[in-house]
């Protein structure tokens, strides 16, 4: 298995960059976040790296950091979910929010991203969302990181209100985050609503 690769960045295209180890270039798939981070061509690159082994190919995918890779390899082991539908959710939202929106169970989140329809999105939330917590441990994704909270019952009646005002479970948990959780509903929803208009 690949664990890594670190060498010189030769080439990146939508979805993929080279990265040339002693002579050989090694073509890995990847999402939009990481390239967005990756150097300009010919300078120094690391990836982290998951080689996936079908019948015919022997496919290469290459990440930024670990926590990427981990939410890449918690997305395929879902059933029905492929490395092409797990890219295409790791380019539209970074680890953290991938975390949320599992933990919450933001189906409308999950399908901005191209070819995840509602039925692989609901699939994904009912596999992934007890795992998500540990896993946010493992790889220290921060509450302030994802914004999961372990909801009091006073910050879940916000979160409810403001779902009821048309925001997302997931804004309104990670609005509702930012609040003190001893305070009423009331000061909550207040605090919260003018999280979410900046």
């Amino acid at each position: 298995m690949i664990y890594s690769l670190n060498g010189t960045l030769t080439a990146a295209g939508p979805l993929y960059a080279v990265i040339e180890c002693g002579g050989v270039g090694f073509k890995c798939s990847t999402t939009a976040n990481t390239l967005r981070r990756l150097p300009k061509i010919g300078e120094s690159a690391m990836l982290y790296t998951h080689l996936n082994v079908r019948e015919d190919a022997l496919d290469l995918y290459g990440f930024f950091d670990q926590k990427e890779l981990s939410c890449f390899k918690m997305l395929i082991s879902v059933s029905g979910v492929g490395p092409k539908a797990a890219l295409s959710i790791l380019s539209e939202a970074t680890p953290e929010k991938f975390a949320l929106y599992a933990a919450s169970g933001d189906v409308k989140a999950l399908t901005r991203a191209p070819g995840v329809g509602t039925k692989i999105a609901q699939r994904i939330i009912l596999e992934l969302r007890d795992k998500i917590s540990g896993a946010q441990a493992a790889e220290g994704f921060s509450q302030a990181d994802t914004g999961i909270i372990s909801a009091s019952g006073n910050v879940e009646e916000a979160i409810n209100a403001l779902m009821v005002l048309g925001y997302s479970r997931s804004d309104a948990a990670m609005a509702a985050a930012r609040c003190d959780e001893s305070l009423s509903i009331e000061e909550i929803i207040r605090q919260a609503l003018k999280n979410l208009s900046k």
